[in-house]
């Protein structure tokens, strides 16, 4: 019978404390340095999206690109396109190569994107550049996530996540001051102030290069993969460091270690087989998750100038004052959210924001197609909404990256990234930008409010009944890693054990995963 682990083999395990180390640390400076050097990522989209949500109602003017409703909705459409593209290409370059070099890399794609975005004189450049932009995205979203999760100690994983997840909306709110100057026809000509708005992201981009290239390999990737040495250099470096800082450091006894041996690069249909069915009801919540956060997002940043120019009749230099609240609150919701997601636990928190954000948005689009809002009370209630969705969407990404093995993280990043970008991303900001067209019909929009409710509300059911309890605890007793069941089946096996841990780590992947708690639910209740 295939399986997805390796035969018994002669090689001998490599047995380490490095992510028991990694867990015991508490926060130091080395810490905030990977925050803020991976963290800008988000801070980069971030400026990205709002600048381009910005400026829609801009690009449709004759003196500029001159481009239709539907075309500038297809602009959004096509930089989630590049996102898909850049997160599957190098999330598995991610898993193969390591996290350090893609990261450098994706970060130089996007600059080249965006800088070039800036140049367009037609809408197919315009599109085409954009499809590059958003490739050096998706690709940092898989490299960066998973680096992330594998250098922050187990107790601060997920508040850290959902913190650097929502520095996207810092990035909101440096992309909504800086259209304030760039759209303001006074300061700048009507063809140049969009323009210097999408090269804000590059530059600062530009500015945490050097920041970013001090950062060192995943620990947790070099053993996995083979080069323990390396491993421990850089783990040793670290204690080094918050020892010098003043820190008592408590030994790791050598019963934390885990034991791991080098395995061969995964095959797309060894990666299918674990994702599909080894871990398939983790799958389903991933899938769940980003698919309805994505939808909801994009359907209603990408279109929120739109809404505002054609029901509100705000002009797009005055946009700006709008969505800078907006983002506050974005950014508010997972920072004042996200230590419950530690305390309380993941399916409570990641369940509860979904459901509430969903029947929030309800409430609100029914008031919408009642005409009963203002610009000014649909921001509030907006702030209101995304302050709980935020935190919900930045828990997708926590929970997709830290439910799978480590050998396959990035690349599970990747997937669910670009399948619910697929579903929802892509196709929401066209479907929002026709249903609200010359803003005629209030009832087309609300039907697309209720769509999105009701897929944030399914997401967070879904994370009820099969979320993983992954709070407070090591990444490899949520998801052992497929090393580590390697060396584990491997040793069992060689040593004559039959219908034990030898076939029960074979055929249950995700019970093995809970690490101290091996069980049949795969760490879900």
């Amino acid at each position: 019978m295939t399986t997805d682990l390796p035969q018994p083999m002669a090689a001998q395990p490599i047995r380490s404390t490095v992510p028991a180390r990694l867990d015991r640390l508490p926060w130091t400076r080395f810490h905030w340095r990977v925050v803020i050097a991976l963290g800008i990522t988000w801070v980069l989209d971030g400026v990205e999206i709002t600048i381009a949500g910005s400026i829609a109602d801009r690009l449709r003017d004759a003196g500029t690109l001159h481009l239709t409703s539907s075309q500038v909705g297809l602009g959004a459409s096509l930089y989630l396109f590049g996102e898909v593209v850049g997160a599957l290409v190098f999330g598995r370059l991610a898993d193969r190569l390591g996290r350090r070099q893609l990261f450098l890399i994706t970060l130089g794609i996007y600059l080249l994107g965006n800088a070039l975005t800036a140049a367009s004189t037609g809408f197919l450049f315009f599109a085409l550049t954009r499809v590059v932009a958003g490739a050096g995205i998706g690709g940092e979203y898989a490299a960066i996530n998973s680096a992330i999760d594998e250098l922050i100690p187990a107790r601060y994983r997920g508040r850290t996540d959902l913190a650097v997840n929502g520095t996207y909306w810092l990035g909101a709110m440096i992309g909504s001051l800086a259209n304030l100057a760039f759209l303001n026809e006074k300061l700048f000509g009507v063809d140049v102030g969009w323009r210097l708005g999408l090269l804000v992201g590059p530059i600062i981009g530009a500015l945490i290069w050097p920041l970013r290239r001090h950062i060192p390999e995943s620990p947790r990737w070099l053993l996995t993969h083979g080069r323990p040495g390396e491993a421990e250099r850089v783990v040793s470096e670290v204690e080094r460091e918050a020892v010098a800082e003043g820190v008592q450091l408590e030994p790791v006894s050598d019963d934390q270690a885990i034991e791991v041996v080098e395995r061969s690069e995964l095959s797309y249909r060894e990666l299918a087989r674990l994702l599909l069915r080894d871990y398939r009801r983790r799958s389903i919540v991933g899938f769940a998750l980003m698919t309805t956060q994505s939808f909801l997002y994009n359907a209603i940043f990408f279109t929120y100038a739109l809404i505002l120019a054609e029901f509100y009749g705000i002009s797009s230099d005055k946009v700006s004052l709008f969505i800078f609240p907006f983002a506050v609150g974005n950014m508010l919701g997972p920072i004042l959210l996200g230590p419950l997601f530690d305390s309380v636990g993941r399916r409570i928190m990641v369940g509860g924001t979904y459901v509430t954000a969903g029947i929030l948005l309800l409430v609100t689009g029914w008031l919408f197609e009642r005409g009963s809002l203002t610009a000014l009370t649909q921001t509030l209630l907006w702030c209101l909404i995304f302050f709980v969705a935020s935190a919900a969407a930045s828990s997708a990404y926590l929970t997709v990256s830290e439910v799978f093995p480590i050998e396959i993280r990035a690349q599970a990043i990747a997937f669910f990234f670009a399948i619910a970008t697929l579903c929802g991303g892509v196709v929401a900001p066209w479907l929002f930008a026709t249903l609200i067209g010359d803003g005629n019909d209030r009832g087309k929009v609300f039907f697309g409010y209720a769509v999105a409710s009701v897929a944030m509300i399914v997401g967070g059911l879904v994370e009820f009944f099969w979320g993983v309890d992954a709070e407070r605890r090591s990444l490899e007793s949520v998801a052992m890693p497929l090393s580590a069941r390697a060396a584990t089946a491997s040793r069992a096996c060689a040593s004559g054990v039959t219908g034990g841990l030898c076939a029960h780590v074979r055929r249950d992947p995700e019970g093995a995963g809970r690490g101290e708690r091996v069980g049949r639910e795969g760490g879900t209740r």
